[in-house]
């Protein structure tokens, strides 16, 4: 039978102390390195560079430059998929970003990120 204090194996209460600190750490540190994956900005473009966007790690479009030239009147379809294609690529590269820091912080929780 398990004594008072023993927790299941976990030992007595200076086990349990060092456990709370090490959650506080981990703890302190996702909330770091979250502060920073929100800071960080993430850029990509399509048609060769014609649309450029760059997008924040709170995945919100920051910017977008399209070159004149592929400003088409009668090809409008051209211009919106080159948007929505650097518009999604930028933003996966900001998930695999944050995906592959939280994993490296929580192994095996990264897909709850």
């Amino acid at each position: 039978m398990a004594r008072p204090g023993n927790f299941g194996g976990f030992g007595g209460g200076a086990n349990m102390q060092q456990l709370m600190r090490q959650a506080q750490k981990m703890q302190q540190q996702m909330q770091e390195a979250q502060e920073q994956l929100d800071a960080a900005e993430y850029e990509a473009s399509s048609g060769g560079g014609m649309v450029t966007v760059k997008v924040s790690g709170k995945r919100e479009l920051t910017s977008i430059t399209i070159d004149p030239q592929v400003v088409d009147p009668d090809d409008i379809e051209m211009l919106q998929d080159l948007i929505q294609a650097a518009v999604n690529e930028a933003l996966r590269k900001g998930e695999e970003t944050r995906e592959a820091t939280m994993s490296r912080m929580a192994p095996g929780m990264g897909g709850l990120f």
